[in-house]
C-alpha cells in the first residue's frame, strides 16, 4: 500500500489549522472574561529567545499553505505577516484553509519523488517530496501548532488534548 501524498498533507493541515481557530475563540472568551489585554497573549511567549503566539500562527499559516503548494509544483499564496488581533489571526487561517481548499488530490498524489528546493537562511536544502513532508514539513508544522497552544495553555487557557485534536478525539 503506498501513501497517499495528498491524505498525508492537505486534511491534516485543514483539520490542526481548524482547531487552531477554535483555539483562539478560546482565547478571546478567556481573554475578556479575565481582562486580560489580547496584546499580552498575542505577544505572549514560552521562552525569551523563542518567537511569540502570534508569530507561531502565522508560521504554522506559512507552513500549511507552503508545503502543500510545493508539493502540488505551484507557489504558495503571499500573506503580510501584519496581523494584530485573534480576528486577525482567525482571518489568516480562514485564508489559508480557503487556498488549501483549492488543492486537489491529483495535484500533490505522485509528489513523492517531486525535487522540493527549499532556502533556510542561507542555505539552500534539497528534498524529495516524501521526505519534505514526512521528515520536514510536517514536524515543523506540528511543531508551531504545539508550541502556538502550548503557550495560551502556559497562560491559563484551560485547553487540552481534545482542543489540540479537535471534535472530541
Amino acid at each position: 500500500m503506498t501513501i497517499s501524498m495528498y491524505r498525508a498533507s492537505v486534511p491534516v493541515f485543514k483539520q490542526m489549522l481548524k482547531n487552531l481557530d477554535a483555539i483562539l475563540d478560546k482565547a478571546v472568551e478567556y481573554a475578556e472574561r479575565r481582562k486580560i489585554a489580547p496584546q499580552v497573549l498575542l505577544s505572549a511567549r514560552l521562552a525569551p529567545d523563542m518567537l511569540d503566539f502570534t508569530k507561531q500562527i502565522q508560521i504554522a499559516s506559512d507552513n500549511a499553505k507552503g508545503i502543500s503548494a510545493r508539493l502540488a509544483g505551484s507557489e504558495p499564496p503571499k500573506m503580510e505577516d501584519n496581523e494584530q488581533s485573534f480576528a486577525d489571526l482567525k482571518g489568516r487561517i480562514q485564508k489559508t484553509l480557503a487556498f488549501l481548499d483549492t488543492l486537489k488530490p491529483g495535484q500533490i498524489d505522485g509528489s513523492e519523488e517531486r525535487d522540493i528546493r527549499l532556502k533556510l537562511g542561507p542555505q539552500e536544502v534539497q528534498f524529495k517530496g516524501i521526505d519534505y513532508l514526512l521528515s520536514f514539513g510536517l514536524p515543523n508544522f506540528m511543531f508551531h501548532v504545539t508550541t502556538a497552544f502550548d503557550i495560551l495553555r502556559h497562560n491559563g487557557l484551560e485547553i487540552g488534548k481534545r482542543d489540540f485534536l479537535g471534535g472530541g478525539r
